[in-house]
């Protein structure tokens, strides 16, 4: 097992592993690894696991097996809460430079394919922050059967009492409480 070999938590360098016949493998825990998300998202725990870097005819493939927590508030009550996010990767990676001759590799019929430095190293980085993104729960709940917010006075349907007078209107609605609408007469017929 080998440490990051950049300054990103999440890059390591495989120029040893390039170099090796297609098979060969290294493994890499990941330990206390924090990333810079969007804004709006932010980490409630580092990023933890293990990734499994196997060198394959063309390159390397990268099986990233890692867990965090979002930090985040219900979307019904607006409590503090953190949301599990497992990350799956299984994405292979392509040189950008020749191990042998330095020179840029050209993009051939692949220019959208996942590529290494120019380093050799193979950075997880944007993988595994995409990852955290499409995993963002739309709407995180504190449990899932949470009652959110009272309507009159806003606290948490589940703390306290909520015995609101059915008369308190806004005065500014009051005109609206006669309010009919054109064929809702209860002895109307259509």
């Amino acid at each position: 097992m080998s440490r990051p070999s950049s300054g990103s938590p999440l890059t390591w360098n495989v120029a040893g592993l390039l170099a090796d016949v297609a098979g060969a493998d290294r493994s890499f825990e990941v330990d206390d690894a924090r990333i810079e998300l969007p804004d709006g998202l932010s980490l409630a725990e580092p990023i933890r696991g293990r990734v499994r870097v196997t060198r394959t005819n063309r390159g390397v493939l990268a099986d990233a097996r890692l867990a965090t927590s979002l930090a985040g508030e219900c979307a019904r009550c607006l409590r503090p809460l953190t949301t599990p996010i497992d990350i799956v990767l299984e994405e292979e990676y392509l040189p950008s430079i020749d191990l042998s001759s330095g020179r840029p590799v050209a993009l051939g019929e692949e220019p959208e394919a996942l590529r290494l430095t120019d380093h050799h190293e193979l950075d997880l980085e944007p993988s595994v922050r995409d990852a955290i993104i499409i995993a963002e729960p739309i709407a995180p709940l504190d449990r899932p059967d949470c009652p959110g917010l009272c309507i009159v006075c806003g606290l948490p349907l589940d703390e306290g009492v909520h015995d609101h007078p059915a008369d308190d209107v806004d005065p500014r609605l009051e005109a609206l409480r006669s309010f009919q609408p054109a064929g809702d007469d209860e002895g109307a017929s259509g």
